[in-house]
């Protein structure tokens, strides 16, 4: 987490729209939550420890349906104003660090979703990404600003309440209601706290490299909970665990939600779709969802132009738990899908490079090509640094930003470092630039001099890519070129015409490609 004396020195860098607050640095939140069966309204209290230099008002992102019944520090009515969705706090004077405590209420108009379960039975569960913990929490919420967090939850007895961190109390209040009390240690961004309150069947399926697994279903769905999450939790959290480095958080639950699809990868309680609790593992769904604990949860992006360092990663790294786990034919299956993908995609987003430039419009923070494209980004980057190379800049970017935020250009550091080559020229041409390449080519063999002439012609619009190609010419043999023109041919020695000439026979490119003999 950036402390205060980094804030300013980092700001420049900073692309997206989201007004900062230079000097100020949250480092815990402790959210007091009421919750009832009598009414959607919930009764909160805030409690925000910061440090703050030069400062003299705080700002936290609030929604203005919610109402603030008051601000203290240190028992000291603060004078605040709330309106336009933020809250602004007189701040008296004071040391370095300080704490506000903010009283409030009201029915969330989003960020915490009230409501039957396909079941029909009520329960209460968070859908902040990606801004809207700001709907029922007030809090910093941009990811730029990491924090610790805890929730004391009060809701009625019948209900099992989940959350980030480890729990630490559950006491029965003696009126009807249990107070539950879980808490987070390591700083995490704002969307990824979360809070379930449901009739749960809770399961504790094991322990991996220390770390205490579970499962939370719906009452009526214990037997598709174990289905659908044992196994592809086992398989993708030690081998996550192995590739990239330790699991950064006490504890990883899988949770079964009302109100969303797929899943969302909140910090150690991820939350899966109520209808993706099925009688058969959801593989690569768990095994996404496990990568953001490490990716965007740990490693998180510092500014939302940069959201590809989250799901272009979990994205890839599925696909690695996929070849680990099922073998190298299912990987290159799922990489082959995914190029397919992306060149669907790019005709229905013309111009739209993976990283965005400065952001203004949440609704078009993320797109598939962040996904499909930022993954084989890390495929290609993976296939030009050589496996070994590769992983080790992983799992040193991992070290160095575990608990922090992270940029693309600090990505690209650590790779340089560990690739032993400038890489500006290949973030540019796949993150920053919209589009693909496209090749005709063609192949003859001349008998006479005993080779194989290949010619290849890059025919998108806009400039030229700079390519890694490869050959694939009898049996296993395999020759790579170097690309980095409009037109360019290639020779190889060969003692016989060979029965084919395959382009990217390992599929290591992106891109779309047209062959045949001449």
């Amino acid at each position: 987490m950036c402390k205060v004396a980094c804030a300013l020195a980092v700001l420049s860098v900073w692309a997206d729209t989201y007004p900062r607050q230079p000097g100020v640095d949250v480092e815990h939140y402790a959210f007091r939550i009421a919750l009832s069966d009598l009414t959607d309204e919930i009764r909160g209290e805030a409690r925000v420890d910061f440090r703050a230099a030069g400062v003299s008002e705080l700002y936290l992102d609030f929604a203005s349906g919610m109402m603030v019944d008051g601000v203290t520090s240190g028992g000291t009515a603060l004078a605040f104003e709330h309106r336009g969705g933020r809250l602004r706090i007189a701040l008296p004077a004071g040391g370095e660090r300080r704490s506000v405590t903010v009283r409030y209420h009201g029915t969330p108009a989003g960020g915490l979703r009230i409501g039957p379960n396909l079941h029909g039975d009520r329960t209460f569960f968070s859908l902040n990404w990606p801004d809207q913990a700001r709907q029922w929490l007030p809090m910093i919420d941009h990811p730029y600003d990491k924090a610790t967090s805890e929730f004391l939850v009060t809701a009625p007895a019948r209900y099992q309440v989940v959350a980030n961190g480890l729990l630490r109390e559950e006491a029965d209040l003696g009126d009807g209601r249990r107070m539950t009390h879980w808490r987070q240690s390591v700083p995490i961004a704002s969307w990824l706290n979360a809070i379930g309150a449901a009739a749960f069947s809770v399961r504790h399926f094991g322990i991996s490299r220390g770390i205490g697994l579970s499962n939370w279903v719906f009452p009526q769905d214990r037997e598709k909970g174990v289905a659908t999450f044992d196994v592809p939790t086992r398989n993708a959290f030690a081998f996550l665990s192995d590739f990239v480095g330790p699991y950064p958080y006490e504890k990883l639950a899988n949770v079964q939600a009302a109100g969303l699809n797929g899943g969302t990868e909140h910090a150690s309680v991820i939350f899966y779709g109520e209808k993706a609790v099925t009688l058969k593992p959801a593989t690569n769904l768990v095994a996404h969802e496990i990568a953001h604990q490490w990716f965007g949860n740990s490693v998180t992006e510092s500014d939302w132009d940069d959201v590809w360092l989250s799901e272009g990663f979990a994205t890839y790294f599925t696909l690695l738990c996929m070849e680990h786990v099922e073998g190298r034919d299912a990987f290159v299956s799922g990489l082959k899908r995914s190029r397919a993908a992306v060149i669907g995609l790019e005709s229905n987003l013309p111009n739209t490079p993976v990283i965005h430039d400065n952001l203004s419009d949440m609704k078009k923070v993320l797109n598939r090509l962040i996904y499909e494209k930022g993954g084989w980004t890390l495929h290609m980057l993976r296939g030009l640094m050589g496996m070994e190379a590769f992983r080790e800049g992983i799992r040193d970017y991992y070290r160095q930003y575990k608990g922090r935020n992270a940029t693309t250009a600090d990505f690209q550091r650590v790779m340089e470092e560990h690739g032993g080559m400038p890489l500006g020229w290949f973030f540019d041409q796949w993150l920053r630039r919209a589009g693909t390449p496209v090749i005709d080519g063609t192949w003859r063999y001349d008998a006479g001099a005993k080779q194989v002439r290949i010619s290849l012609r890059q025919t998108q619009s806009g400039a030229v890519y700079r390519l890694l190609v490869e050959f694939g010419l009898d049996g296993d043999r395999v020759e790579r070129v170097e690309m980095n023109s409009r037109e360019a041919e290639f020779v190889f020695l060969a003692e016989k015409e060979s029965g084919a000439v395959r382009v990217d026979p390992n599929t290591w490119l992106l891109g779309t490609i047209f062959f045949k003999k001449q």
